[in-house]
């Protein structure tokens, strides 16, 4: 049986607010591993609300410090370009997206 439950990730940022995001896709690049995560949505009619807007896809690096691994932000411009267009390219063909010209994301 396939398990088609979403990877859900509970992060705290400095206020102490807790997000969820869904992580949709993880690649290695240039020796570091990235997720692309997007903010979790439960409900259906959440999700429609959330599709009638741009959802914001999110970058973070994966780190590890003494054995311990955490997610960081891409704050770096052309890293965050160079990664983004590996996610653009591998997310137009997991999930068929076209860009905005009608033709595929690159």
């Amino acid at each position: 049986m396939e398990d088609n439950a979403p990877d859900i990730l509970t992060l705290e940022d400095e206020a102490g607010q807790e997000h969820v995001f869904e992580v949709i896709d993880a690649v290695d690049f240039e020796d570091r591993r990235y997720l692309a995560v997007v903010p979790y949505i439960e409900t259906e009619e959440d999700a429609e609300a959330a599709l009638a807007e741009d959802a914001d896809l999110i970058i973070m690096r994966v780190g590890e410090e003494d054995g311990e691994e955490f997610l960081d932000i891409v704050e770096d411009d052309e890293e965050f370009y160079n990664v983004g267009e590996v996610f653009a390219k591998r997310l137009s063909e997991l999930y068929d997206i076209e860009g905005g010209d009608g033709g595929p994301v690159s």
